[in-house]
């Protein structure tokens, strides 16, 4: 087949349209045509005037090897990758112990899916609990403020992504095509076939859910095995060599070879792997607010005229601003159409976090609003981050009443450094609820004042991104991971054989897809490292 980038086209047109900029751009006849796929559809928005398509299509005709001649050294035209998945080993039959999997989110979903799928059977493991169950509890703690602690936004089948805007892009190289692996495995389990060719995929909460328990039938299906509330408390370590784990009932696993996909709000974890001597650092992340807007209003000033067309959705933003005190002030995890959700996952903590559901039919738009920061900032060695992450929710908790309510505060009394006590045009998302207050209390005096020059500098970008009855909430901290577990070329532990460490909690990733992706290549090298052992 042949691939063709660029193909550029106005929003309203036909698939005749589009297969006729097809000939065009080839320079072939009709008959020498037998038909097309589109590869990938994005929006060029920079003009709200005209807003264009851009395809990359995937072509078929009589001779692609003739049409591939005839346009050599066109950019925008090369054969088409062959992007098929393919497994780079097959259990032995003499495999001694099982692989083991800690966690299943996206990342621990691929690995244990590859795993089984290449014949390892491998034994995962979630401190949380499957799916539905989970989505009790976390619903019930925003109807009704009862936290529990193990079942929530954070933990359970499926990751924090399940309670997401369930993004499926990402920028991380993918020379081998994993991605693509990722999104037909998702499509196999429900997830709608769109995915596969819109430039910036969602799939949202509710979709999610079904789909994370079609995938977990499939490992089962193959020989693996999922145990729900089966938190990881001690690691079993000989020499600088992985042997085993016990489990919080006491139960021991034996393993030479263990995945470690436990996400970026393992705290627990994180303070246990210190205490066993694996190499952590402390690493960066960033902390700010959720920033919630009229969706239609961010809609107009994005699309003008064709704000609601089907094809255009919600509109979504991407900002970024650096300051005059050197930091650097960015939204992050922007849900068009959704809502602001509590994601803590301790208690007498606030947490902020963003989720849509596949339609994305909301009334607001929110996004976080934060600023980087590294360990320059929090000193004290590989736990310092989560000790400043605690120290920030806590505050967050008590400035909203103690009750698990956000703090909260209209942008123009932010930007003015006053108090907000009635609320404007923008009605708060956030459940179990807000209070409105001074969020001048919770963050690091830098961090204020680079939010303060950033939200103007935002407002040249998008028009009444700063308007005043805009709603700031408290607080974000869990952009990412406070503590990288370093791993070798082998992708296993720089200093704890067989320990593999993964994804977003070991700071080797940063959303669904990248997740997925890192399991992907976790799994291989795991697969290679067990028919080594066994040979």
């Amino acid at each position: 087949m042949i691939r063709i980038t660029n193909v550029n086209l106005p929003l309203e047109h036909t698939e005749e349209d589009l297969k006729k900029e097809i000939l065009n751009m080839l320079f072939i006849r009709i008959e020498n045509f037998v038909d097309f796929t589109v590869f990938r559809r994005g929006i060029d928005a920079r003009s709200k005037l005209q807003i264009n398509l851009l395809y990359t299509v995937d072509v078929t005709t009589l001779d692609d090897a003739a049409v591939l001649e005839d346009n050599v050294g066109n950019t925008n035209i090369k054969a088409t990758p062959d992007m098929t998945y393919k497994y780079v080993a097959e259990a032995p039959e003499n495999l001694s112990e099982r692989p083991v999997v800690i966690g299943f989110g996206p990342c621990g979903i691929f690995i244990g899916l590859v795993l089984a799928e290449m014949g390892y059977k491998p034994i995962i493991l979630d401190r949380g609990k499957e799916v539905r169950e989970r989505t009790k509890d976390t619903f019930g703690f925003w109807r009704s403020k009862t936290l529990n602690t193990e079942s929530n936004v954070q933990f359970g089948e499926g990751g924090a992504g399940t309670f997401s805007d369930g993004k499926l892009w990402t920028q991380v190289k993918d020379k081998k095509h994993y991605g693509r692996k990722v999104l037909n495995d998702f499509v196999d389990a429900g997830a709608p076939e769109e995915i596969l060719y819109v430039s910036k995929p969602h799939i949202g909460t509710f979709k999610l859910v079904g789909m994370v328990e079609k995938m977990r039938a499939k490992i089962v299906e193959l020989g693996g095995e999922i145990r729900f509330n089966s938190r990881v408390d001690d690691l079993h370590i000989e020499d600088g060599q992985i042997t085993g784990l016990t489990l919080s009932d006491g139960q021991q696993i034996k393993s030479k070879h263990i995945a470690l996909a436990t996400g970026h709000s393992a705290r627990d974890t994180f303070e246990m792997l210190d205490k066993k001597g694996v190499y952590l650092e402390a690493k960066s992340f960033s902390i700010g607010f959720r920033i919630e807007h009229n969706q239609s209003e961010i809609d107009k000033v994005l699309f003008g005229k064709h704000a609601g067309h089907p094809i255009l959705g919600a509109a979504d933003y991407k900002l970024v601003h650096h300051c005059k005190n050197g930091r650097s002030v960015y939204s992050f995890c922007m849900c068009p159409g959704g809502t602001v959700v509590a994601a803590t996952s301790e208690e007498n903590r606030v947490v902020t976090n963003g989720m849509s559901q596949y339609s994305r039919n909301e009334r607001n738009a929110n996004s976080a609003i934060v600023v980087g920061i590294d360990p320059s900032d929090y000193p004290g060695g590989a736990l310092a981050g989560i000790e400043l992450q605690r120290q920030l929710e806590s505050a967050a908790y008590k400035l909203g009443g103690e009750n698990y309510d956000a703090p909260a505060q209209l942008v123009g009394d932010y930007l003015n450094s006053q108090p907000s006590d009635t609320l404007g045009k923008v009605e708060p998302s956030y459940k179990p609820g807000v209070k409105l207050t001074d969020l001048t209390d919770i963050l690091p005096a830098y961090c204020l004042e680079a939010i303060r020059e950033a939200i103007p500098a935002f407002n040249k970008k998008i028009k009444g991104f700063a308007m005043k009855d805009a709603l700031l909430t408290g607080v974000e901290t869990r952009t990412s991971s406070p503590v990288s577990i370093k791993r070798g070329r082998d992708y296993q532990s720089i200093n704890t054989i067989g320990l593999y460490p993964a994804g977003e909690g070991a700071g080797y990733a940063g959303g669904i897809m990248s997740a997925a992706i890192d399991g992907i290549k976790v799994a291989e090298a795991m697969a290679l490292a067990i028919n080594e052992d066994n040979q």
